[in-house]
């Protein structure tokens, strides 16, 4: 979720949904120790005992390969107050993965133990160290040998997104691998994939025998889908969902990300189309404007119509 669930979407979502946990966009390390402000661009929460506005605890997510340089950066953000440390085994985008980085590391168990190891014996015991993986990277064959060394690395919890990386995002998601590794560990194990509904969460969370599952796309594609799985809220309509767009707007534009407003907010309709038929037809005019004035215009006349 690089560049879409940042501090100000976290902000917006966790006011209307009873989130137990955000994580941050991935940190990424290589040979360093990262300084502050890194932290503090990416969570800018820590300012805030690491929570957002509403209360919701935000763990800081790193992504690298190097063991030592993890637990060093993992150090840190527990120091600047990360409510535990998240570890991203599970990025397919080509870049991070020609870098080392991310779901190119699940063909190599024996790195990933080395890596949650080192940052469990870095953190202290009080911390949640957890992890995010995919079934693989080219195939489904390690899914389970990958789950157990992290989990005999000292994770607290994994969380699963039930597809490979070359199965991208492509429906279905196979949540019959996670309920495999929810038999294998003793840890809670948290399901992730294709969850876009309150229907889609029961049943992910019947087959795999999970209490917890995590959202990405979903959580953007209808603003409250955690309200309806947790509380069985009504979903959004398509004027709360444009109200909220707004107020999205209204931050955005006073905040240090402003000149990258046009490209956000269409990325966000990207998401929102599968859910709102409305959002395909206002998406179809959003396209062709290219200053904030003309897309907030647009904005504004949907949502008094």
């Amino acid at each position: 979720m690089e560049g879409v669930v940042d501090d100000l979407m976290r902000e917006i979502l966790s006011a209307i949904n009873p989130y137990d946990l955000m994580v941050t966009e991935f940190i990424r390390v290589v040979n360093q120790k990262l300084p502050n402000r890194v932290f503090y661009r990416l969570c800018p929460e820590l300012f805030n005992e690491g929570k957002t506005l509403s209360g919701t605890p935000v763990r800081v997510q790193l992504l690298g390969q190097h063991p030592q340089w993890m637990a060093e950066n993992a150090i840190k953000a527990i120091e600047l107050g990360s409510h535990g440390i998240d570890v991203n085994f599970g990025c397919p985008a080509k870049i991070v993965n020609r870098n080392k980085g991310g779901a190119v590391l699940l063909q190599y168990p024996e790195q990933l133990y080395q890596i949650i190891k080192a940052i469990r014996q870095a953190v202290p015991q009080t911390h949640a160290v957890t992890a995010k993986i995919r079934l693989g990277f080219e195939d489904k064959t390690l899914f389970l040998e990958n789950a157990q060394a992290i989990y005999e690395a000292g994770a607290t919890e994994i969380a699963v997104h039930a597809r490979s990386k070359v199965d991208g995002y492509k429906p279905p998601a196979y949540w019959e691998y996670i309920t495999q590794i929810k038999q294998a560990l003793p840890i809670p194990v948290i399901a992730n994939g294709e969850i876009w509904n309150r229907s889609d969460a029961l049943k992910c969370m019947q087959l795999t025998h999970c209490n917890d599952i995590m959202v990405g796309r979903g959580a953007i594609a209808l603003p409250n889908l955690a309200a309806c799985i947790k509380s069985d809220n009504q979903p959004y309509k398509w004027k709360q969902t444009l109200a909220l767009m707004l107020d999205y707007t209204q931050k955005e534009l006073a905040g240090r990300k402003s000149d990258y407003y046009p490209s956000r907010i269409k990325q966000w309709f990207t998401y929102l189309n599968r859910q709102y038929p409305e959002a395909n037809q206002l998406f179809r005019q959003l396209r062709v404007h290219k200053t904030t004035h003309d897309i907030v215009a647009a904005l504004e006349a949907a949502h008094q119509q």
